[in-house]
């Protein structure tokens, strides 16, 4: 079984958890998640990880076709974009904006307890291919602390994780108000200006 079919499974990306994270990231981002289409993006955002043999090379970058083909195939080419877009590795390489997707997405990972992550991440193999990238610095980005590379260069899951949701938190932050929907539409069941979101509260 390949390791992008375990993930959506049981592992980082289970269908059954990761989409009521994101759920709770968008809520701490933009507001309650009223539009039903919020939460078909939320399921299917990373659907495409079912046939990835890997998960951050070349295959698992791939990954946010299919559900971004699927929610543009229900609800239109703006969600479409939406779901495209919420992949920072996808969004540099088309030379596009993240979307409110991707910050969510993001922040689902922060949130994600490690009692929980570590065991699921672990069980399909991904855990140890995510440890070496983090290492290679996250979407190109030099922004880890002292403390946070320290922690993410341990060869113990659980300072890892702690060291990454550190900065992958202070990322969503400084990057929260770079979002942009498609083509100027909103997708949701309201736009909310990025200057009128409230604070996180995460501490």
């Amino acid at each position: 079984m390949k390791v992008g079919t375990k993930s959506v499974i049981g592992g980082a990306h289970c269908f059954l958890l990761h989409p009521f994270f994101v759920a709770w990231g968008w809520a701490r981002l933009f507001g309650c998640p009223l539009d039903v289409r919020l939460w078909f993006a939320f399921a299917l955002h990373d659907i495409g990880y079912v046939v990835c043999g890997d998960m951050d090379g070349p295959s698992g970058e791939r990954h946010v076709l299919l559900g971004a083909r699927i929610m543009g195939w229900l609800f239109g080419p703006a969600w479409e974009d939406e779901c495209l877009r919420h992949s920072r590795y996808w969004s540099r390489r088309m030379g596009l904006p993240i979307s409110r997707l991707c910050l969510a997405d993001k922040l689902a990972f922060a949130l994600t307890p490690a009692w929980l992550y570590l065991p699921m991440a672990g069980w399909t193999g991904e855990l140890q291919e995510y440890m070496v990238r983090s290492r290679e610095r996250q979407a190109g980005d030099n922004g880890f602390t002292v403390e946070e590379e320290r922690l993410v260069r341990s060869e113990v899951p659980e300072d890892w994780l702690r060291g990454l949701q550190s900065y992958t938190l202070r990322w969503v932050e400084r990057h929260r108000d770079q979002w942009t929907a498609f083509g100027g539409v909103t997708v949701g069941d309201q736009h909310v200006p990025a200057n009128e979101t409230q604070a996180l509260r995460l501490r």
